[in-house]
């Protein structure tokens, strides 16, 4: 791999709900960079990043920002502005991918199987039933399964920390359809799917606590599937990262009915900056292709560019 790049500032943390996350993501790609011959530093990101950027002088930015201004277009629209490149996807992309419904509507025209879904404000989905249960209420622009509730059937109300005071996580939510079945998950890296891991946990759903908590979730690797499941998810997550116009790594969130009779397997999101913690999937996918993390982070960050 041809070096472009030696003067690497990685931007971590940020102000969004999945701040300690990224911290300890960008302090783990800060250290494989450093590894793998960068001269690479970090950045906890707050609202004078652009002076401390002109500042720093970078060659290039790392960005392991997680969640909203980090993951979703704001960030990387300073960026274009300054003329630094940057990892991962661009503008429109991060955007898209980060705003739930609107990526749906992009998946629905690639053919791309999503559940049916709905925006209402939060209010409205704390008022009763939306849809028939079982159904799934999320944020429409966060990630990392923050504020995410199932209502199952029998359940008497929607939680109450849809009205809480505190609620800090957008006053439109998304909710759709619940799909009975297995958590799957595929890395993109460029033009390549890498592989399909299944996704299990004691708790009540994959959520941020499993996500993150050591021994939250256990990953099986690759995923005890079908040939013809394994082939589709693949296929579907290629499709899903280049429709949306993603560029770099991202980690395509899948389930997967075995019972259906018709479509079996939908695509829940698309993550355009995928964790790269201790337990995160990304870079144990590519490990298990032989890509060693600082060579997983070496590879991003020569992808960096602006315009994306």
């Amino acid at each position: 791999m041809i070096r472009r790049y030696n003067r690497i500032a990685v931007l971590k943390g940020g102000w969004s709900p999945e701040r300690e996350i990224s911290l300890v993501s960008g302090a783990a790609a800060a250290r494989a960079l450093n590894e793998a011959g960068y001269d690479a530093f970090e950045i906890d990101v707050d609202r004078d990043l652009a002076a401390r950027l002109a500042d720093a002088k970078p060659e290039a930015v790392f960005n392991a920002l997680h969640g909203q201004w980090g993951e979703d277009g704001c960030v990387q629209g300073l960026l274009e502005v300054m003329g630094v490149p940057y990892t991962h996807s661009g503008v429109l992309a991060s955007s898209l991918a980060m705003d739930k419904q609107r990526a749906k509507a992009v998946f629905e025209d690639a053919k791309i199987p999503s559940p049916d879904g709905v925006i209402v404000s939060r209010a409205e989905a704390a008022g009763g039933a939306v849809m028939p249960a079982p159904y799934v209420i999320k944020p429409n622009a966060q990630g990392s399964s923050v504020g995410v509730f199932i209502i199952r059937e029998g359940d008497n109300r929607p939680p109450a920390e849809l009205t809480a005071k505190e609620w800090s996580l957008g006053e439109d939510v998304l909710v759709e359809k619940f799909i009975p079945g297995r958590e799957l998950t595929v890395t993109v890296m460029g033009d390549r799917a890498l592989c399909v891991t299944e996704i299990t946990t004691s708790l009540a759903f994959y959520d941020y606590e499993a996500k993150y908590a050591a021994g939250g979730s256990r990953h099986v690797l690759p995923a005890d599937l079908p040939a013809e499941i394994t082939e589709r998810c693949l296929d579907l997550a290629l499709r899903a990262h280049q429709s949306l116009g993603c560029r770099g790594l991202s980690r395509a969130d899948f389930r997967y009915d075995e019972t259906a009779a018709g479509e079996k397997v939908y695509c829940l999101e698309v993550n355009t900056q995928p964790g790269l913690t201790p337990t995160s999937l990304s870079p144990e996918q590519a490990a298990h292709l032989g890509i060693t993390f600082p060579e997983l982070c070496a590879w991003i960050v020569e992808d960096a560019s602006c315009q994306r």
